[in-house]
């Protein structure tokens, strides 16, 4: 069984934020593999279901960004789940509009969501980080992350949201970089990137 961790703020106000691809990342999985409804509980908001044919708990903290850990914990120690059961979908300052780059602990480069879940279970758990670009001044961040996709970025949001989702099933068996691989492959077919793009994974 694995717990998937979208990252975003609760409210209708944040819900095209730059913070929230996270949650746009899980509200698509569980569209596109017709998971339960969505319930309250946790501190947060999850729906279950399975890929590749293994249990999947999806969660939405609703506790705000920066206490996003305290959902975390409790949806993981009710199903008794160590952090490396864990996968949680980020938004990434340092990676460039529509890449995906995927690791297991390491740094959290200032991204209070992360800071949170790491105080409360530790930094052992799967990142998927979807890159949403940098504003190019430390200053500007905070601005940035709260303020909604433009409208000529949607096209790309919408299909690595849906990119994600179509090979999500691999995360459950730990094959991360043929997953990174499919999500790239599949934004370079729509156009997204150049075939000779040199950054992929």
């Amino acid at each position: 069984m694995r717990l998937f961790v979208g990252l975003g703020n609760p409210g209708a106000k944040f819900a095209h934020n730059r913070h929230n691809i996270g949650f746009m990342a899980v509200d698509e999985i569980a569209r596109r593999h017709g998971f339960s409804p969505w319930r309250r509980r946790f501190q947060g908001e999850t729906t279950e279901g399975s890929l590749d044919g293994e249990r999947v708990v999806l969660l939405r903290p609703m506790t705000f960004m920066n206490e996003s850990g305290r959902a975390v914990q409790e949806a993981a120690g009710f199903f008794k789940l160590a952090a490396g059961e864990v996968t949680v979908f980020q938004d990434e300052l340092e990676l460039p509009p529509a890449k995906v780059r995927v690791k297991i602990g390491g740094g959290i480069a200032g991204h209070n969501g992360l800071r949170s879940i790491s105080a409360h279970i530790g930094n052992d758990y799967r990142r998927v980080r979807l890159g949403i670009g940098h504003p190019g001044i430390k200053e500007l961040v905070h601005g940035y992350v709260l303020s909604d996709f433009a409208k000529d970025e949607r096209p790309w949001v919408a299909a690595l949201c849906e990119a994600v989702a179509e090979s999500a099933g691999l995360l459950t068996t730990d094959r991360d970089s043929t997953f990174q691989n499919k999500v790239h492959l599949a934004m370079q077919a729509k156009g997204f990137f150049d075939k000779d793009d040199g950054d992929a994974p």
